[in-house]
C-alpha cells in the first residue's frame, strides 16, 4: 500500500468531522471504482489506497492513534484496515444499496423500483395560432400510448391468479456475488430485476401488462409561450409493465406564420401600406392588432417609406408576465397605378410644380452620384 498521509490521499484537511470524511471518500470511489475502470489497474490500486484512508480515518479510535503514531500504530498489527477483510465491505457500507444503482442501473429514471423500467417518454406535435399564444389557450389532443391491461389490471398474470416471487433472488430483483475484493450486485436473471415471476400470463396482454389505448388529453398552453417550447405532462407517457412508474408526455410547441404580424419576443412587427397622398400629407391610418382590435396611427405629413410607429401594449403578452410588449408599424409608401388620363395629366402638373426641395432624398443621391462619376468611377474622398 501507498505510504502517503491519509489526510492527503482524501484531499481534507485533518480537522475534517466525519460528514466531510464521508463526502470526500464517496466522491473518490465513485471515480476510482474498478466497476467504472474495468481492466484499468492504477484505478484499482487508488481505490485500495483510498479505501484503506478511509479505514482508519472513520474510526475514531484509529484515527486517534494515526494522529499520534502515524503508520506505525499499525505495524504488526494485522494491518491497517483492521477487521476488513477487503475493502468492498468498506464501500458497501458507505453506499449501501446504492451500488448497484452506480454501475448496474437497469431500466428508466429516478424512483423506478430495481429492475422494473419506467415507461417510455412521448413527445406530441402540436401547431397553434399566434393568437392561441397570446392569451393563452387549451386544446385537447389525442394521444396513442401503453396503458395498464384491464383485465389483469396491469400484472400480466391471468385472471385468477397472480405473480409469484421468484426463488432465485427472493424477489429483490437483484442478486449479489463477490468477485475478489468486490461484491458485485447484478439483475436476476430468473425474473429479470421485477422480483416476481408469472406462471400464467393474461392472455389480453401476453403477459406484459400493457396494452395499446388511445387516450384524450387536455393541454393548457400559457399565455406567452414561444415557437419552440415544450410543455411536460408528468406521467401521461407510456405506461410501464407490472405497476413500474410511467414515462412523461412532452407537448412541442410550434406557432403557425401569422399573415399580417412578426413576432421577436414580446414585439411584434407589421408592414403597413400608405397611400403617396398620405405619406405626403399627413393623415391617419387604422391597424389591425392581434387579438381582433385595431388602433390608430397619425402619419405625418413628409413620411417615407421604412419609417416605424410604436403603438404601445399591442404586442404580445410575456410568459408569466401581465404586460403586452409593443407593437411597431413600418410604412410602405404605395406608388398609385392604373391613372386615367386625368390623374395622369394632374401629376405630370404637380411634378412640374415641384423643385429639388420637394425631394430632399433624390437630391442627395443624384449629387453623390454626380461627385461619383466626375470622380472617374472612385468613391469622391470625404
Amino acid at each position: 500500500m501507498s505510504q502517503r498521509d491519509y489526510y492527503e490521499i482524501l484531499g481534507i484537511g485533518r480537522g475534517a468531522d466525519a460528514a466531510a470524511l464521508k463526502s470526500a471518500y464517496r466522491r473518490l470511489a465513485k471515480q476510482y471504482h474498478p466497476d467504472a475502470n474495468a481492466g484499468d489497474a492504477g484505478s484499482e490500486a487508488k481505490f485500495k489506497e483510498i479505501s484503506e484512508a478511509y479505514a482508519i480515518l472513520s474510526d475514531p479510535e484509529k484515527r486517534a492513534r494515526y494522529d499520534q503514531f502515524g503508520r506505525a500504530a499499525f505495524e504488526g498489527g494485522g494491518g491497517p484496515g483492521g477487521g476488513y477483510h477487503d475493502f468492498s465491505d468498506i464501500f458497501n457500507e458507505v453506499f449501501g444499496d446504492a451500488f448497484g444503482d452506480l454501475f448496474n442501473r437497469q431500466g428508466g429514471g429516478g424512483g423506478a423500483r430495481a429492475g422494473v423500467p419506467r415507461g417510455s417518454d412521448l413527445r406530441f406535435d402540436l401547431e397553434i395560432q399566434l393568437e392561441d399564444a397570446l392569451g393563452g389557450v387549451e386544446r385537447q389532443v389525442r394521444v396513442r400510448s401503453a396503458a395498464a391491461c384491464k383485465p389483469c389490471k396491469g400484472s400480466g398474470a391471468a385472471e385468477g391468479s397472480a405473480p409469484q416471487t421468484c426463488p432465485t433472488c427472493a424477489g429483490a430483483g437483484q442478486v449479489r456475488s463477490n468477485q475478489g475484493l468486490f461484491r458485485v450486485v447484478r439483475t436476476c436473471p430468473g425474473c429479470g430485476g421485477r422480483g416476481s415471476i408469472i406462471r400464467n400470463p393474461c392472455a389480453h396482454c401476453s403477459g406484459r401488462g400493457l396494452v395499446q389505448a388511445e387516450r384524450q388529453l387536455a393541454v393548457k398552453i400559457p399565455a406567452g409561450v414561444e415557437d419552440g417550447a415544450r410543455i411536460r405532462l408528468s406521467g401521461e407517457g407510456d405506461g410501464a409493465p407490472y405497476g413500474g412508474q410511467p414515462g412523461d408526455l412532452y407537448i412541442f410547441l410550434s406557432i403557425k406564420p401569422h399573415e399580417i404580424f412578426e413576432r421577436e419576443g414580446s414585439e411584434l412587427f407589421c408592414r403597413a401600406p400608405v397611400p403617396m397622398t398620405t405619406a405626403a400629407l399627413g393623415g391617419e391610418i387604422d391597424i389591425p392588432t392581434l387579438g381582433g382590435g385595431r388602433s390608430r396611427v397619425t402619419i405625418p405629413a413628409g413620411a417615407q417609406s421604412g419609417r416605424r410607429f410604436r403603438v404601445k401594449h399591442a404586442g404580445m403578452t410575456t410568459l408569466r408576465g401581465r404586460e403586452r410588449g409593443d407593437l411597431h408599424v413600418e410604412i410602405q409608401v404605395e406608388t398609385p397605378i392604373n391613372l386615367s388620363a386625368k390623374q395622369r395629366k394632374l401629376l405630370e402638373e404637380f411634378a412640374q410644380l415641384c423643385g429639388e426641395e420637394a425631394h430632399p432624398q433624390s437630391q442627395g443621391f443624384f449629387a453623390t452620384v454626380k461627385r461619383f462619376f466626375e470622380a472617374g468611377g472612385e468613391s469622391p474622398a470625404h
